[in-house]
């Protein structure tokens, strides 16, 4: 038994880290063709037919690269940082249900590399907040003073929109009774069960804080081009770049499907009780849509000003996220979840 259910995991975790490493890929492609379509440009479509090859070869690209480390660079943690950054993106999503229980050949398979773990939401917490920590150490490890400045914005950043993140999370729980993300999922079974119709304002709160947490645009501050050439990863090239690179990505993916699963009943759908193969579909499907919308603010907003970037998360984000966790505290009392 314990030999199978080691299999099982290492099979899952195997085809979870592909699947992410293919989707972040070619989430490069389908960015630079949704900014392409809403610039009235054509985007990449020469490599392959569609263009669909274009991952690859920026892959290779980035692969025959020439890897260069700055003559004052603390060359252990520079190497190290990129590692420390990509391994939390590939690792959050262990605890995610992607799909109803499946039976195979008399065996119950769960849709989840950790199906054991009924405190799902706090291992998210806690591998988030580790990201944190590549950054900055590339942005010191450098030796160069734009990345430092870089990697201290990132800290800053990601430490004061991750409380109100944190406090987010609480209501999800607070809903469902339960820090088990199966269980969260499975209390929103149809649309009009969704949590997000409980809770509108809180996952606002969640999606402005996880895209100010991966530092995507408009809270890009860490990487302002303008003011720090390239923010953390000024002296990155390659592979190691490539590193940065992906773990941005997959963390907008990541970002996403905890968003879907806390908020838009997850792998819920038309039939997927009879047919519980479509409950990966559908969250695909509605990742897809949160991807879109991220891009699409990348497209639409300017970068916020530091201060106010600060004074967001702050003064806005953090009162609010806890009026949030208070009406769901007050509604689950009154009205019962």
């Amino acid at each position: 038994m314990e030999l199978r259910v080691l299999v099982e995991s290492g099979v899952k975790a195997a085809i979870l880290a592909a699947t992410l490493a293919t989707g972040f890929a070619y989430l490069t492609l389908f960015e630079r063709r949704v900014l392409a379509r809403i610039q009235s440009r054509i985007g990449p479509n020469r490599v392959g037919p569609l263009g669909l090859l274009q991952p690859a070869a920026d892959g290779i690209k980035l692969f025959f690269k020439e890897e260069l480390i700055p003559a004052r660079a603390d060359t252990a943690l520079f190497v190290l940082a990129p590692v420390i950054t990509v391994i939390p993106a590939l690792i959050i999503l262990a605890v995610i249900p992607f799909g109803p229980d499946l039976q195979l050949f008399g065996l119950t398979i769960s849709q989840s590399v950790a199906s054991g773990i009924n405190v799902g939401v706090l291992y998210l917490l806690a591998v988030s907040s580790i990201a944190v920590y590549g950054i900055a150490l590339a942005g010191w490890s450098s030796g160069n003073k734009y990345a430092l400045l870089g990697g201290l914005r990132a800290a800053a950043q990601m430490v004061s929109y991750e409380l109100a993140l944190g406090l987010t999370f609480v209501i999800p729980i607070l809903l469902a009774g339960s820090m088990s993300l199966k269980d969260i999922v499975d209390a929103q079974p149809g649309i009009g069960d969704w949590f997000v119709w409980k809770q509108p304002l809180g996952f606002l709160i969640m999606f402005i804080a996880s895209i100010a947490e991966i530092n995507r645009a408009p809270f890009d501050l860490p990487e302002a081009e303008q003011e720090l050439v390239a923010g953390f990863h000024t002296e990155y090239s390659g592979m190691k770049f490539a590193l940065f690179f992906m773990a941005e990505y997959i963390k907008m993916i990541a970002v996403s499907v905890i968003a879907v699963s806390f908020f838009f009943g997850g792998y819920w759908g038309p039939y997927v009780e009879a047919f519980p193969i479509l409950g990966p579909l559908y969250l695909v499907l509605k990742v897809v849509v949160m991807l879109f919308v991220i891009i699409w603010l990348r497209a639409t907003l300017p970068r916020l000003r530091y201060d106010r970037l600060m004074g967001l998360g702050w003064k806005i984000l953090l009162p609010l996220a806890l009026l949030a966790v208070a009406w769901t505290a007050g509604y689950v009392v009154l009205v019962g979840g």
